[in-house]
């Protein structure tokens, strides 16, 4: 590409060597939590939503476990002033949650944010002003002690204005535009502010350091932040926030390495919905930490309730391929993927496994309201045997031999090709039906009789060839043997090496059984039949009179024996 000169590298690195943070290997606790749905999200909706939807979403997220909710800018519109004054005087807000609302370094309108809060039990007033050198000099045109100024009064001016008002509240402050300014610059100003508003280790100022704009690596992120940890005053009377925005892709990691570096809170949304390309997404975060056995104190467990109503009041998507949440990160198309999963799952099964580790899932699924057959296994022209013996296992109960599977998944597969179409799991499931199941031309079996003799069981099985009843006769060492030597001697099939299973469809008295018969004509084409009934020997019957059948149509070496 083009024009490469008109970018830089780098942007601001942090004065003094900061990389403590690379000597940890994961997240041990999570940070405090705070959606910013209601204000960042919203705001970059096309549609705002309307005072009704912001409840209901409210109500979600105090579902989910915020404890720290980001309600509005309360100054920005008569709906986001209405949305905070109805939660508070119908006493919507959850006594252990706060609500926090932001308002810009600016006189008319932080008084018009208290104006809003009057009668919350409790709030974080969230202050701000831009700190960025692009913004000094662009859009304010001033200097760093202008800068400074717009910021200390403003946090003079809410301290007094919560003293007067005697509400329960805090303050936070964030340098906007945090990664575009000179460390030791967004550290000055951030001290300046704590002189101002003096917290106290109960009543601690949250210091927000907000990649407005993602433009470095996250490790340059997390150096920043690891510098403004070691060198902020009365850092034990301080709660270093990150409000990570996600334009280089990079969200998540910023929030992660920034924790790593010392920050103790988060800000964030569902789906990382937000300005430009969005906020970092909680979900994705949270549930990062679940699958390291850290628990979040969020609750994910319903995740497609979530996302149903996320979209439904947002009018937003959630993508196919989003971390968790989209409707593909489980599903496995590969064959060789399927095999695997589905080999995991059952080994999981069969050795009661306590720890998740199942191939190609690192998480499982059924602990965020996800499920195996819908999710984790689905079919097309690219599935392999595994799978799709896994979702008629599974979804219907059929427990394919080994050496079947192989001729059920080319069936399927080749169904799924001639439709270019995924399969679902009924349409699977009436290949394998069509294909296998109680093949029932030329020959339909009717009935057998057995009886003892010298040397063994007779057997007289009766089938209808060409609407006529023909009754054939042979003796074996068992019922089955005996019916397949009836069939041998009498209608020229010839065929060896048979293979038999069987079991219970279904539990109770009443249930169907399902019998599985594999033969091989005599220049070794082997062939599976399937054979459903109430009755387990009348299922056996039918598996080998399908199997039988397949050979005949087939035209493979059948003649006098």
């Amino acid at each position: 590409m083009k024009n490469t000169e008109k970018y830089g590298k780098g942007y601001f690195m942090p004065p003094v060597d900061c990389t403590d943070w690379v000597k940890k290997d994961y997240i041990d606790k999570p940070p405090v939590w705070c959606s910013v749905d209601l204000r960042d999200g919203n705001q970059a909706l096309v549609t705002p939503m309307s005072l009704d939807e912001k409840l209901e979403f409210f109500k979600l997220l105090v579902d989910v476990g915020f404890k720290e909710i980001e309600v509005g800018f309360p100054a920005a519109s008569e709906t986001e002033f209405n949305f905070l004054r109805r939660i508070i005087e119908d006493k919507l807000i959850p006594d252990d949650v706060t609500v926090q609302v932001l308002t810009q370094s600016r006189e008319h309108i932080i008084r018009r944010t208290f104006e809003a809060l009057r009668g919350c039990k409790r709030a974080i007033v969230h202050l701000y002003n831009s700190t960025s050198v692009a913004q000094r000099e662009q859009v304010f045109n001033k200097d760093k002690a202008e800068i400074i100024k717009i910021a200390t009064d403003g946090a003079e001016l809410i301290k007094r204005l919560a003293e007067e008002d005697g509400g329960n509240y805090r303050f936070e402050y964030s340098p906007e535009s945090f990664t575009g300014t000179e460390p030791e610059f967004a550290l000055e100003i951030c001290n300046a502010v704590i002189r101002v508003l003096q917290p106290t280790q109960d009543r601690k100022l949250i210091i927000n350091l907000p990649s407005t704009v993602e433009m470095s690596l996250p490790h340059v992120y997390a150096c920043q932040v690891e510098y403004m940890h070691k060198n902020l005053i009365n850092r034990d009377c301080v709660e270093i926030s990150l409000h990570p925005h996600n334009d280089r892709g990079c969200g998540v990691s910023d929030a992660e390495l920034g924790v790593l570096a010392g920050a103790d809170r988060v800000e964030g949304t569902l789906f990382g919905n937000g300005e430009r390309t969005g906020n970092v997404d909680i979900v994705t975060l949270a549930l990062n930490m679940y699958t390291h056995g850290v628990d979040p104190k969020l609750d994910f467990s319903n995740l497609p309730a979530i996302k149903e109503t996320y979209e439904r009041l947002t009018n937003m998507t959630v993508p196919p391929r989003q971390p968790y949440a989209g409707q593909l990160v489980f599903t496995a198309f590969s064959g060789s993927h399927q095999d695997a999963i589905a080999k995991g799952l059952t080994f999981r099964k069969d050795k009661q496994r306590v720890r998740w580790d199942v191939p190609y899932l690192p998480i499982d699924p059924a602990d965020i309201g996800r499920n195996y057959d819908g999710d984790v296994i689905r079919i097309n022209s690219q599935s392999g045997k595994g799978g799709i013996g896994y979702m008629l296992e599974n979804t219907f109960g059929y427990h394919l031999p080994k050496n079947m599977r192989e001729t059920v998944g080319y069936a399927v597969k080749n169904a799924s090709d001639h439709a270019h179409k995924e399969l679902l799991p009924d349409e699977v499931m009436k290949v394998f039906a069509d294909e296998f199941i109680n093949v029932e031309s030329p020959l339909t079996f009717v009935k057998y009789e057995i009886t003892n003799v010298r040397d063994g069981v007779q057997a007289c099985v009766t089938t209808r060839n060409a609407g006529k009843l023909v009754d054939y006769i042979g003796t074996g060492n068992g019922a089955l043997d005996a019916i397949s030597n009836a069939f041998k001697s009498n209608i020229g099939v010839n065929y060896g090496n048979l293979q038999y299973s069987e079991h219970a469809l279904e539990e109770g008295s009443h249930s169907r059984a399902a019998a599985y018969v594999g033969i091989t004509d005599a220049v070794g084409h082997r062939v599976w039949a399937v054979g459903v009934d109430n009755d387990i020997m009348r299922a056996s019957v039918k598996a080998l009179v399908g199997a039988i059948n397949k050979l005949l149509v087939g035209g493979h070496s059948f003649g006098e024996n």
